[in-house]
Formats: C-alpha cells, sequence, structure tokens
C-alpha cells in the first residue's frame, strides 16, 4: 500500500488500537512496494552499512557481515528511507491511531540472524523514547515469514494503559532495557502474530512486548519506522538517565558510543 487508507478500514483499525496497544495490518506493504523496499534495504546493507559507526550498525558477531541484527538511524543515512517514513499510508495511519498530528522519528532494521538471533526482553518502547506524554507508535514491517520457531512478536495486550513499567539494564546489544517485574499475568495476556513478508504490525510506546530466539535456519528480518506525538516532549532527565545505563552497558561490551 502506498495511497491514502480506506477511511472506514482506519476507523475500525483505530477502535481496535485504542483497545488492544497493537493491530496487524496484513499486507499492508506488498508487491511493488515491498519488493522496493526489499531491494533499497539490501542495497543500503551493501553500499551504506561498511562505513556506519559501531552505534548504527550491531551485530551478533562483528567479525561476520552475516550476522547483521539491527541498525539505527536510516533515514538519516539514506534518502529511500528518509521518503518512506514520510509515506501518507504511514504517517495517515499514525496521526489516527495517536489522535493527533505527528513527527517521523526514525526507520531502524531488525534482525534475528539463522541460528543466532537471542531473544528480545519484554520492553516498553517508550521507556527508550522518554516522552511526556509517551504517546508513540512503531511500525513493524515483516520481510521474511515469521513464527515461533524464528522469534515471533508477542505483546501484552492492554498493557499500552499502565504507564511506563520499571526496567532494567539487559545486557542485550540493541534492547538495553528489559521490563524489571514482567511475570506470569503479562504472560497470560500475550498475542503472537504469525506474519508474512508485507504483513504490518503497529503498536503504543507503552505495549510491553517481546521476541524468542531464532533457533531456525532462517532469518527474521522486519522494518521498523517510529513517529512521536506532536505533543510528545523529551524529558531530559529521563533521556540522560537512559543514556548513562546505555553508555555503561557499551563500555562494558566494548563498543564505543562517539
Amino acid at each position: 500500500m502506498s495511497t491514502a487508507v480506506d477511511q472506514q478500514q482506519l476507523s475500525d483499525w483505530t477502535d481496535a488500537f485504542a483497545r488492544d496497544g497493537h493491530i496487524c495490518l496484513s499486507q499492508f506493504l506488498a508487491g511493488d512496494a515491498l519488493e522496493e523496499l526489499q531491494d533499497n534495504l539490501a542495497r543500503y546493507i551493501r553500499d551504506v552499512v561498511p562505513g556506519l559507526p559501531a552505534t548504527h550498525a550491531f551485530y551478533e558477531n562483528r567479525e561476520d557481515p552475516a550476522t547483521l541484527k539491527q541498525m539505527q538511524y536510516m533515514q538519516d543515512e539514506d534518502s529511500f528511507f528518509a521518503e518512506l517514513i514520510r509515506r501518507d499510508c504511514f504517517v495517515d495511519v499514525a496521526k489516527s491511531f495517536l489522535g493527533e498530528n505527528v513527527i517521523t522519528q526514525g526507520a531502524e532494521y531488525f534482525n534475528k540472524p539463522a541460528g543466532l538471533g537471542k531473544a528480545t526482553p519484554p520492553h516498553q518502547d517508550g521507556y527508550y523514547f522518554c516522552l511526556v506524554p509517551n504517546k508513540a507508535v512503531t511500525f513493524w514491517i515483516a520481510l521474511d515469514n515469521i513464527d515461533e520457531e524464528n522469534g515471533c512478536l508477542r505483546y501484552v495486550t492492554g498493557s499500552h494503559n499502565g504507564g511506563v513499567r520499571p526496567h532494567g539494564a539487559s545486557q542485550i546489544l540493541g534492547f538495553s532495557q528489559g521490563v524489571q517485574d514482567w511475570g506470569p499475568d503479562d504472560e497470560a495476556r500475550e498475542t503472537k502474530y504469525i506474519l508474512q513478508p508485507g504483513d504490518v504490525l503497529v503498536h503504543h510506546s507503552l505495549t510491553i512486548h517481546r521476541a524468542d530466539a531464532n533457533t531456525s535456519n532462517r532469518s527474521r528480518r522486519a522494518m521498523g519506522l517510529v513517529y512521536f506525538a506532536e505533543s510528545a516532549q523529551v524529558d531530559p532527565t529521563l533521556q540522560q538517565n537512559y543514556k548513562d545505563s546505555l553508555t555503561n552497558q557499551h563500555a562494558g561490551m566494548g563498543i564505543a558510543t562517539t
């Protein structure tokens, strides 16, 4: 999809998102649009990634390019991804889900390499965003067939209504913070998503989510597009606390932050 969405469908999606804090938009990006994204991602990995700083591209094993697991700030490095995040089909949905105008924030890449991808700890994106009010959405675009074996996403339904939960250092590269008090009650409310390439998950910044390790012989690739509500402002104190924790963890992993 690369044009404006049907308004009745958008209204139905918005109601479901408000209730659950997450939603799957089946084949939202398909056909030529999906092929265009796949082609430009391959180009970016081939031509741009080798020159990126260590804090913009993370690997399971930095000596092995095939283990690329996460990339950040892609909209700042490449015109295609700067344009992708501004497309009406994403912006219109983000505005409807948050109930106000939005600010495009970031384009990111996530992968769990075959047999190597580690589990993603339960977390809220909002802890990383440090916003007041904490209003943002992430679009998670599946680029592979994704199931339980290679690490599907699991959302705690309704958790976006509970505010920011306590987080602590996870020692997991790319996901440095995890919910400290996550437990059986959260697990009982989880919804898992089995996806095909072009399916798009959208979740609120306060929705708790996680993913298991990739134990398969297949990759588990996805693009993430992030939008902040126009009313949301970064809290400097919260942001500094997060940066301090991140710097300490990166130092322990031998990664320079500058």
